[in-house]
């Protein structure tokens, strides 16, 4: 009896699996929303002095994500490989008109939608939350990981969105494809992954992130877009070195 009602617990729990992609994408569809209406009605000087402090507080999430790896050799070849595939395929450049032609159909006056959309998405889908949390509900069901980054995301979401305006909310859509995707292939991906990969990702989207904070406090202009497939690069590049000291 108590094994048929443990198997029953667990078929309801896998039921669950994506709950906590579902939440997130809500908190940061609501927590973007409330942000653009709100940052409509702010003043240009405080709008501008919001743009500094989130600019320097990117800048130290970068550089707190670049700790989580010990072999900083890891997320700097990365983010080598990465910007010479990226660059290859014009990432930024795509990404640039996809904004572009939003913004020229939808806005009025708002900051430009690409550089929302990609700080937006780079910050909601790089970190251990993202990667631990998304695996722990597709292979069990648990969402909590999942439904405490919401939370932070759904803040994150509201202030982002009400200097960047609304091009923040087309990070929803990031988190569906990443997250999602996380999701359903956690019984495929989890018994590959270490925590040393998951580190390296940790550690090479902090250098974007970093980025990110550069291009946001107008002190060099990054193609921050260009470097995602180092993301990639990075957990291979652990997979393929065993002998790195990680």
């Amino acid at each position: 009896m108590w094994c048929y009602g443990g198997s029953h617990i667990l078929a309801i729990r896998m039921e669950l699996t994506g709950v906590g992609t579902a939440i997130n994408i809500v908190a940061v569809l609501v927590g973007g929303g409330i942000g653009t209406l709100v940052g409509a009605r702010l003043p240009e000087g405080m709008r501008s002095s919001a743009m500094s402090a989130i600019g320097i507080v990117t800048l130290l999430v970068g550089v707190q994500n670049f700790f989580e790896t010990e072999n900083p050799l890891v997320p700097l070849v990365a983010v080598v490989l990465g910007l010479v595939v990226g660059e290859a395929l014009g990432i930024e450049r795509s990404l640039k008109r996809l904004g572009d032609a939003l913004e020229r159909r939808f806005s009025r006056g708002e900051s430009p939608v690409s550089r929302a959309f990609v700080t937006t998405s780079l910050l909601f889908c790089v970190g251990p939350l993202t990667i631990i949390g998304s695996f722990e509900d597709g292979l069990t069901g648990n969402y909590e990981l999942l439904a405490l980054k919401s939370a932070l995301d759904f803040i994150a979401a509201l202030t982002f969105a009400s200097v960047l305006g609304w091009g923040v909310l087309l990070s929803a859509g990031t988190v569906l494809v990443v997250q999602g995707t996380l999701t359903l292939g956690a019984s495929f991906i989890a018994p590959v992954v270490t925590e040393a990969m998951i580190s390296a990702a940790t550690a090479t989207g902090g250098v974007l992130i970093f980025g990110l904070g550069l291009i946001l406090l107008d002190l060099r202009e990054v193609r921050v877009a260009n470097m995602l497939p180092a993301l990639l690069f990075a957990p291979l590049i652990v997979l393929a070195s065993p002998l790195w000291p990680l």
